[in-house]
């Protein structure tokens, strides 16, 4: 489609009552995903037609605006949407997007979540390499503001998924690359292994001595980055992944041994 296509906005309801509310649960992006990628693959939402504006889908389902622009990611990731600045979203020929994808359902499989360990070792240390050579000092605020609300999550006993993750992206973002943060974001929170499994009781560890291990490792990645060592910054970071594939793994063997 053209930048200039001019179909007809979908409503965000299609006129059948009251707005939709995406449900509460772990993940509020998959959830706001499944409902559109439903739409859209039922021919709902026809091919070509524009997608409800960020605001629009912010009252039809009450999540934020950082939940509406990570799903939105997603869906352009998996090939249903193309977005065109100034314009807006709309929606693919089925097919003709990318056929790659990590169905978030399959992701409290441990073996699931071993292999996009892997995936993100192979991508993420480049990419804290390549943050330490760009990053600039905003994102670096950026990035220590992260690993705050990590630490003062752990310390009131709250969940840390979201600022594991808010870490995570603003590394992807310091590269300069924008296809490293759109992955990550296509990826989204479901890359911490902990939104999915329980992983400190995999680890045989205190949940909070658990996040503090973590913590104390985010720590080194950002140090390395901070210092524009990017070496150090690959080391750190393959370090943080390396440990937490290497602590499911064990664990996973340990529960087929039993089994």
């Amino acid at each position: 489609m053209s930048s200039g296509a001019t179909a007809e906005s979908i409503r965000v309801n299609s006129g059948r009552g009251a707005p939709t509310r995406v449900r509460r649960g772990t993940s509020l992006t998959q959830q706001l995903v499944d409902r559109l990628s439903a739409r859209i693959r039922s021919g709902e939402i026809p091919v070509g037609s524009k997608l409800p504006t960020e605001a629009e889908i912010i009252a039809a389902h009450g999540v934020s605006r950082t939940v509406v622009r990570e799903a939105l990611s997603r869906l352009s990731a998996a090939g249903l949407t193309e977005t065109h600045h100034g314009v807006g979203t709309f929606v693919r020929e089925l097919g003709q997007g990318a056929d790659f994808r990590i169905d978030p359902h399959l992701m409290s499989a441990m073996a699931e979540v071993l292999a996009v360990l892997e995936l993100r070792i192979s991508m993420e240390t480049e990419a804290a390499a390549l943050a330490a050579q760009r990053r600039s000092d905003h994102q670096l605020i950026s990035m220590r503001k992260a690993l705050d609300e990590f630490a003062g999550a752990v310390a009131r006993g709250e969940g840390t998924v979201e600022h594991d993750f808010g870490f995570h992206l603003q590394i992807a973002l310091a590269t300069g690359n924008r296809y490293f943060s759109e992955l990550m974001r296509y990826l989204g929170t479901m890359v911490i292994p902990r939104s999915r499994l329980n992983t400190a009781a995999l680890a045989q560890l205190d949940r909070r001595e658990y996040l503090l291990r973590v913590d104390r490792e985010h720590h080194d990645i950002f140090d390395a980055i901070a210092r524009a060592d990017a070496e150090a910054a690959r080391a750190a970071m393959r370090t943080h992944l390396a440990n937490s594939r290497e602590r499911l793994r064990r664990a996973h063997e340990a529960a087929r041994d039993v089994a």
